[in-house]
Formats: structure tokens, sequence, C-alpha cells
């Protein structure tokens, strides 16, 4: 479905085509605020952690630097180990409370395999960037594309609505792909069902390279997913006891706290400054978070709605 839209998407041309664009990125100023609530109110539920939150959006907002997000999660962590170190609570079995038994096992040697090809990628990529001219052209815009998506994949820690900051601060994505493209395409992964990663579908057939929209767009998908899947199989024989820790619970509480606040400075900039123009694209996305906050309407509703709302205001002022 991203597909199709990805390929349908330039020829959204005329009042109609583009009303219809700008009212999919409303969709996103919505779905984005909704990310926002919902995370805040369960993952800052009390001072402590709103402190952590908003101490994220002030370093955001003040730190030009693609390392921002990794910095501000790291002091998450270390902010909650500092502020929780006696205040999780355990049940009778010393585990967190929110912690659940597992019912998969893996190897430990499936396990050690996964982490170092993980590790592996995630340091071994820029390194073999810095030689892709070497490469020849086609060779190096994969590598690129790979390392960008595989990048955004690994970090994301909180829920799939924090990818759209890490995609959108990738150099390569951020030279290819504009902005507005960029939103347009979030707002319409809301309407297809599945982790928002399929996200990087869309992406990928969005960015020019020399592979192929076809081949871009498998390439970022697999990319995406893999890092994930590669932590789990390494985290699965050890997480038990390590979710025993009290220390590795307060990290947790820590970097929660400071992923909302990650999000929330997403929701102003790329996703409020892109979107939102005239007092009526505020109306739009307003109607839209009340929607999916408080009516618990369908997601797809809510874009039709959206994108039926953008085209019906391009109309009005044409």
């Amino acid at each position: 479905m991203l597909l199709a839209f990805a390929a349908l998407a330039p020829d959204l041309s005329g009042t109609i085509g583009q009303g219809l664009v700008h009212g999919l990125k409303l969709t996103a100023v919505a779905v984005v605020a909704q990310a926002v609530w919902d995370m805040g109110r369960r993952l800052c539920p009390d001072r402590r952690r709103s402190a952590i939150a908003l101490a994220a959006i002030a370093l955001l907002s003040t730190m030009h630097t693609v390392y921002a997000q990794l910095v501000v999660i790291a002091l998450g962590a270390l902010a909650g180990l500092a502020l929780y170190r006696n205040d999780i609570e355990f049940d009778a079995r010393g585990l967190p409370i929110t912690t659940q038994a597992l019912q998969r096992r893996v190897s430990h040697t499936a396990g050690v395999v996964a982490l170092v090809s993980f590790c592996a990628l995630l340091a071994g990529l820029p390194v073999l960037l810095r030689f892709s001219p070497m490469l020849g052209g086609t060779a190096a815009q994969t590598l690129g594309s790979f390392d960008a998506f595989f990048r955004s994949g690994a970090l994301v820690f909180g829920g799939g609505h924090v990818v759209l900051p890490l995609l959108q601060q990738q150099p390569l994505i951020h030279a290819t792909v504009e902005p507005n493209e960029l939103l347009a395409g979030y707002g319409a992964a809301q309407a297809v069902p599945g982790p928002l990663f399929s996200f990087a579908a869309y992406l990928g057939w969005m960015m020019p390279g020399a592979g192929g929209r076809i081949e871009g767009a498998a390439l970022a998908t697999v990319a995406i997913f893999l890092p994930g899947l590669l932590l789990v199989v390494a985290a699965l024989p050890h997480w038990q006891a390590l979710r025993a820790r009290r220390s590795t619970a307060t990290m947790f509480a820590g970097v929660n706290a400071a992923v909302v606040g990650l999000l929330a400075t997403a929701l102003y900039s790329p996703v409020w400054t892109s979107a939102v123009h005239a007092p009526i694209d505020f109306a739009i996305a307003a109607a839209g978070f009340v929607l999916l906050v408080r009516w618990k309407t369908p997601p797809l509703a809510v874009v039709t709605l959206c994108a039926l709302a953008g085209a019906g205001t391009a109309v009005w002022a044409g």
C-alpha cells in the first residue's frame, strides 16, 4: 500500500492533489500529538520523569548534531539511575512489576552471533562509508542507504513514532527526500496496519538511487527491521536476568521519559512547522487529534477525513 502511494504521490498535482497531500501532513500532526499525549501519560506519571522529558526537549532544542538523540537517551538513562534507585517496585519473585516471564528460549550461541552482527554493522557501516567512493556509484549509494535505515532502526526506543526524528536527521534522507514528501508518507503510513517501520518502504522508493525504486524500497525495509530482530535474538538469553536488576529498571524509567521529550521535539519540528501554516490547518489537525484521543476513531478513518479536509480547503482557497 505504501509503495502504491509512493508511486502515485508525484502525480498528485493540481489543487486537489496538493490538498490531499497537505491533509496527510496534517494527519501526521494529529498522530504524533496523540503519541506524545499517550506516551507522556504512561511514561511520565510523576514530576521527576516529567522533568527528564522537559530537559530532553531543552537539550534537543539547543543541540545541533546528528548525535543529539543518542546523548539525550544516554542522559535519560543516567537520570533514571540517579533519581529512581530506590523507587522501582519489585514483586514476590524479586522482579520489577513490569517484568513478564519469557515464553521463548534462544541459545547463547545464537545470541552472541546476533549481538556481534549488530555491533559490527552499527560500528562498521560508517567506516565502510568513508571508503565508499572507491566502491563506485551504485555500491556507495546502496551502502549509504542501508546505513541510514539500519542506524535509524537501531536507535529507536520507546515506540515506532520515534523513528520519524531519527529518519529526518539522517543526512542522506534529508538531502534526497523533501520534508513535504516525508511528512506525506508518514501520514499515509498511519492508514496501513502493522508496524510504523513500513514507512521505510515509502522512503526507499522516493529516494533516487542507482538500484531502482523497488530495490530501494526492499533494501530500506530490510535495513530498518534488521537491527531490532538482531537485538531480540541477542537479548533473549539474558533478558530475564537483566530485567531483574534494579539498575536496569531505573535506567529504563529515565530512558522512556527522555524518549517522550524526543518525540515532543519532533512534533514541533519537522511535523508542526512543515504542516501547519494557517488557522484552518490547526483546526484540521486539532480535529484529528480529538478523534484519535477522545473518540477512539480508527486511524484509517482519521487519515481519510484529514486528507479530504485538506483537499476541500485547497479547493475553497483556490
